[in-house]
């Protein structure tokens, strides 16, 4: 399940002033065209009508799945696959920007394999551990992350946009964390903290590097 991490938008709404104390309004429930989701599908295991698939090449599963999905519009989908290498390096070079972490080979006269790794994923990036040392954007709900990788007195690196979700979980852990100021980095500015939270981050090998936060450690 993909959706976009563009931020989290919510509301609160207050009336006139009341003698009797009442707990804030909650902000409006999440509407599905706010946060659009997309389903994205790249096996079937299971048919309806040829039962169980698993023992199937890959290339008659593929061909059932998009059987099975013909005349259904997005937000269901089938993930994209090509026998055209260009066209899978094309892939690999050109959606990093997006946030696409690589492909995955597969051979087309494969089983399914159930229970062992058999697949190739050549990824665009490798993850590693940072520290958070600061954040941009309110402290309930932080944008960005200032990070810590490497050799101590490194550069600090800015992450990219946080999924609202992972948002509000590092919100929740920098509760507590001490703030010393504001700093500079990449020619921005963020709220410095005193933390020992640490976070995963996948590094990519772009032209601009982005480090993409995945979960807190």
């Amino acid at each position: 399940m993909a959706r976009p991490s563009s931020g989290e938008t919510g509301a609160s709404t207050s009336g006139p002033p009341n003698p009797a104390p009442h707990p804030p309004s909650p902000g409006p429930a999440r509407s599905p065209h706010n946060t659009p989701a997309s389903y994205a599908v790249w096996d079937v295991l299971e048919h309806p009508e040829h039962g169980q698939t698993t023992g199937l090449p890959y290339t008659e599963r593929r061909g059932l799945l998009l059987d099975l999905l013909h005349g259904i519009p997005p937000p269901i989908q089938a993930v994209p696959a090509t026998d055209d290498h260009a066209v899978a390096v094309a892939w690999y070079e050109g959606l990093q920007e997006q946030g696409i972490e690589g492909v995955v080979c597969k051979k087309g006269a494969a089983r399914y394999p159930a229970g062992r790794r058999n697949w190739i994923k050549v990824r665009t990036a490798d993850t590693e551990d940072a520290l958070v040392v600061g954040y941009l954007g309110p402290r309930r709900r932080p944008h960005r992350l200032a990070l810590a990788i490497g050799d101590e007195g490194g550069p600090i690196r800015l992450s990219a946009r946080l999924d609202s979700v992972l948002a509000g979980r590092i919100a929740d852990a920098l509760t507590a964390a001490d703030v010393v100021g504001e700093r500079r980095a990449e020619g921005e500015t963020y709220t410095r903290v005193q933390s020992d939270l640490a976070v995963e981050v996948l590094a990519g090998s772009g032209r601009h590097g982005t480090l993409t936060v995945t979960r807190m450690r």
